[in-house]
C-alpha cells in the first residue's frame, strides 16, 4: 500500500504541473447527483477511470478490459459485469458470443456512512446484461456513458477489535488514506472488504442512471 501511495503522489506532482483538471463526471446514484472531476489511474496492467467527492467520501471506479483481459480505451460497447469475479470464462464468452462489445467493464461506488471511515456503503456492478459506451473524440477526449446500472448494495462496519489494536495508528492511517484519495482521484483504503470492517447483513440496490464522464485521453 505504501508503495502505491507513494506511485500516486509522484502522478499529483506531474498533474499539478501540467494544470488544471478539466475532466467531468455526472451521475445520478439513487436519485442524487454525483458530480466530480474524474481520473485516469493506472497500475500495473489494470487502468481505471476513477472520481472521488469529500466529506463524506464518495468514490466511482469503472474498469474497462478487452478481450485479452488488458486496460481497454477502445471506442464501442462494453458488457458490464460482476465486479467481483469479471474476468472468468463465461463473462467473455457471453460478451464475444454477443458480436457487439469490445470487451467487459465493471463499476463499484463506495460511499462513507460514519466519519471517519468506520462505516460504508458499497455497490458493485453484476451480471445484468447492462452496458456501458465508450468513445474517443476528436478533440483528445474520451467519453464515457450509461443509461443505467444497478449495483448489489452491501454495508459495511470496522470491527470493533480493528478500532481497538489499531489505535491512533490506523486512524492516522485512515487520515493519510482520505488526503490521498481527494489529491490523486484515487480511492486510497476504500476497499472495507479485508481491510479490518465486517459485511453487515442488510443489502439493498444503489441505481446508477444518466452516467457521462468526459476526460483527456492519455
Amino acid at each position: 500500500m505504501k508503495k502505491i501511495q507513494i506511485s500516486l503522489l509522484f502522478s499529483l506532482l506531474g498533474f499539478l504541473a501540467y494544470g488544471q483538471n478539466t475532466n467531468t463526471m455526472s451521475v445520478s446514484i439513487d436519485g442524487n447527483e454525483f458530480k466530480t472531476q474524474p481520473r485516469r489511474i493506472t497500475i500495473g496492467s489494470a487502468g481505471y477511470i476513477t472520481g472521488n467527492t469529500a466529506k463524506p467520501d464518495k468514490s466511482l471506479r469503472i474498469w474497462f478490459g478487452n478481450f485479452a483481459g488488458k486496460a481497454a480505451t477502445e471506442s464501442g460497447l462494453y458488457l458490464i459485469v460482476n465486479a467481483d469475479k469479471p474476468d472468468t470464462k463465461d463473462n467473455f464468452t457471453r460478451a464475444q458470443n454477443a458480436g457487439k462489445y469490445k470487451g467487459i467493464a465493471t463499476l463499484k461506488y463506495s460511499e462513507e456512512t460514519k466519519e471517519p471511515r468506520m462505516e460504508y456503503h458499497v455497490g458493485i456492478s453484476q451480471n445484468n446484461e447492462e452496458y456501458i459506451e465508450l468513445k474517443r473524440l476528436d478533440d483528445g477526449f474520451i467519453e464515457v456513458t450509461f443509461p443505467e446500472c444497478i449495483l448489489e448494495g452491501s454495508f459495511w462496519k470496522e470491527k470493533a477489535t480493528a478500532t481497538a489494536f489499531g489505535g491512533l495508528g490506523r486512524l492516522k492511517d485512515k487520515i493519510e488514506n482520505k488526503v490521498i484519495s481527494q489529491a490523486t482521484g484515487f480511492d486510497v483504503g476504500m476497499d472495507p472488504e479485508g481491510n479490518g470492517y465486517r459485511r453487515q447483513d442488510k443489502t439493498d440496490k444503489v441505481i446508477l442512471k444518466s452516467g457521462v464522464i468526459k476526460l483527456k485521453a492519455e
